[in-house]
């Protein structure tokens, strides 16, 4: 649940002291803070009285509440949201977390051995950021962007989200969850599903996507073509849709009378139509793939924010590693609830994403 920008810049100095206090408390203790034990606290002397209007205000502005009347406050998810956003101290990385990574990694991939070992040494990445953290790990494998492809699917799952399902040419399954241009329905995915598979095969994925592109950008020549020979027949106009001198525009069709007379004009007409339509279904295709392989630096989830499991009470800390290249093959994360030690957790799986990819790097 996003927060209203600048909002911790409108609270005064007393209630961002009382707002990190309550979430500090509540992320160590797990329970409801209350106003006395504030008092015993704060930077300076305050009385409950004082605490408990502040808090007031807090719950008032949404980043506060309570399980029942008589409790203390608790962060609400919009709360841990602008905490996580704007005043989490996040510190250097502890020595016994960084040495366990790095022991961990250093006998799963010693040097020299061959980079078949990298899935178990992933496997034992993930065992240690549990015990490290008490959370749940994934740690997702190198994306296999260089390997020739067999078979593609996409799969919607919820409005704004779908599924890409690559089959490579050595039977390996990869799944990538994307958002894809809005508008899409199941029977849109199957059919972009039908193009992409009559370019795939054989084709790695950036290969694939610069085929779709080429294939766009023909059929964006054929319209251009096409509706230049409208225009300059006469039968058609470009209309500046902003007025501003933009190339973007409209075709509108005139001398109706004309056309219901000349059969070769209407077949223009339709076949225009017809391209205009393709070329939409081509770019939103070509779209589909970019989308599918972008990714995002380190982010933190809360609650129903998390993109995989949208759990109540739940966050998820994720980091991405990158390649020799510099292009984000895959992701490190944590999952636990709400109250991680984000101080702690956050640092951690940055470093180890981080060195996952470094490692990656040397071995490929």
């Amino acid at each position: 649940m996003p927060t209203r920008p600048g909002l911790i810049e409108e609270m005064n100095e007393r209630s961002r002291e009382v707002f990190r206090r309550v979430v500090e408390a509540y992320l160590e203790t797990g329970q409801p803070v209350g106003s006395r034990t504030l008092t015993r606290s704060m930077s300076e002397p305050v009385s409950a009285a004082t605490i408990r209007n502040v808090m007031q205000d807090l719950e008032e502005m949404g980043l506060l509440g309570h399980p029942h009347v008589s409790a203390g406050r608790m962060p609400t998810q919009a709360g841990l949201r602008l905490f996580v956003d704007g005043l989490l101290e996040v510190g250097p990385l502890e020595g016994e977390d960084r040495a366990r990574i790095e022991s961990t990694l250093a006998a799963a991939l010693p040097p020299g051995r061959a980079g078949a070992d990298i899935p178990a040494a992933l496997d034992r990445v993930g065992a240690a950021l549990s015990a490290l953290t008490r959370g749940a790990s994934l740690v997702l494998a190198p994306k296999r962007d260089a390997a020739p492809i067999r078979h593609v699917e996409f799969v919607p799952l919820a409005p704004g989200r779908a599924l890409l399902v690559l089959v490579f040419a050595d039977g390996h399954v990869e799944n990538r969850v994307f958002s894809p241009p809005p508008g899409q329905t199941p029977s849109s995915m199957r059919e972009a599903a039908n193009f992409v598979n009559a370019f795939a095969e054989g084709r790695t994925l950036p290969e694939l996507r610069a085929a779709l592109a080429a294939a766009a950008e023909q059929r964006r020549r054929e319209v251009d073509g096409l509706a230049r020979e409208l225009v300059e027949s006469g039968l058609a106009a470009w209309v500046e849709e902003d007025g501003a001198g933009s190339a973007t525009g409209r075709l509108i069709v005139r001398g109706t009378a004309n056309l219901l007379s000349s059969p070769e004009a209407q077949a223009d007409l339709e076949r225009l139509g017809t391209l205009m339509d393709d070329l939409e279904r081509k770019s939103d295709i070509v779209r589909f793939l970019e989308l599918a392989e972008a990714a995002e630096g380190v982010r933190v989830f809360i609650g129903s924010e998390n993109p995989l499991f949208s759990l109540a009470g739940s966050s998820l800390v994720v980091s991405p590693y990158m390649n020799a290249e510099r292009t984000v093959v895959g992701a490190v994360a944590v999952l636990g609830p709400t109250r991680l030690n984000y101080g702690r957790i956050v640092p951690l799986v940055d470093y180890t994403a981080q060195l996952v990819g470094r490692l990656l790097s040397e071995r490929s």
